[in-house]
Formats: C-alpha cells, structure tokens, sequence
C-alpha cells in the first residue's frame, strides 16, 4: 500500500504523517515503513547539534500505522481512531535521518470500539522502541 492509498484510510496530513508504505497487512497485524528524510522539520530543533527523531514521534508513527490496521476493517472504514493510551514504552535505539523505520503493530484485543495493540519499531533489525497501546474507534464516520 503506498501513501495515497494510506491517506484514503486515515485523516493524518503533511506535515503529520509518519507512515509511507504498508508491506504487510491482515486482519490482526501490519508492518509498515517511515523513511526518516533529513528536511524533516522537527529535526531543525532535535537537535541542531545532532539530529534524532524524537521518541514521541516513533510511538506516533506506530499509532498512525495502528490507525491504518484498524481502519481497514470494513466496520470501521471512514471513521478516526483516537489514542486511549500507552504503557510500557521503551526506547533502545536512537532514529538518525536517512534512516527507515519499520513498524510493526499487532491487534491484541477489540472490543467493540475499545482496542489494544504491540507496536515495536526497528531500523535494520534493530529494535528502536516498544509499546503496548490502547485505542478507541469513533461513533460514526466522518
């Protein structure tokens, strides 16, 4: 799945999206990629004196991969998923810039419109951060 087809499935726009690609997609688990560019804009402030992709935006961009995972359901198609929580966060590698991301989310448990999920990034097979996350589907569709 490329980009367009990610924006078709989620409400997230530039300068706020932070997955690129889909690979892998079923019923219960995604992988997905975000390259890491250099003209990124937050790393003009993280940090000027050595460029890292803040942690915060790691977990974002393995909710938004989430969000891709979760709005595919036919059920769910055109509605927003919106954070409940995270839990367990761990950072074990920092993201530089011309780095790409891999993203993998795995569904734990739906109930209804309450969810929860295992996010784990990697670069090059290296794991860079883990969370377990916890999210709610809207009402209705937007």
């Amino acid at each position: 799945m490329n980009q367009e087809q990610i924006l078709e499935i989620i409400p997230h726009r530039d300068p706020f999206v932070f997955v690129n690609e889909v690979l892998e997609l079923d019923e219960n688990r995604i992988v997905g990629l975000y390259h890491v560019t250099e003209d990124k804009d937050f790393f003009r402030g993280h940090f000027p004196q050595e460029k890292v992709m803040p942690g915060v935006l790691q977990l974002e961009a393995l909710a938004q991969t989430g969000a891709v995972l979760a709005l595919s359901r036919p059920e769910f198609k055109g509605h927003i998923v919106y954070f409940g929580g995270m839990e367990k966060v761990r950072f074990k590698r920092k993201v530089l810039p011309g780095e790409t991301l891999v993203l993998k989310v795995y569904l734990t448990a739906l109930r209804g419109r309450v969810g929860f999920a295992a996010g784990e990034a990697y670069v090059d097979g290296a794991l860079c951060c883990q969370t377990k996350i916890s999210f709610v589907v809207s009402e209705t569709a937007f």
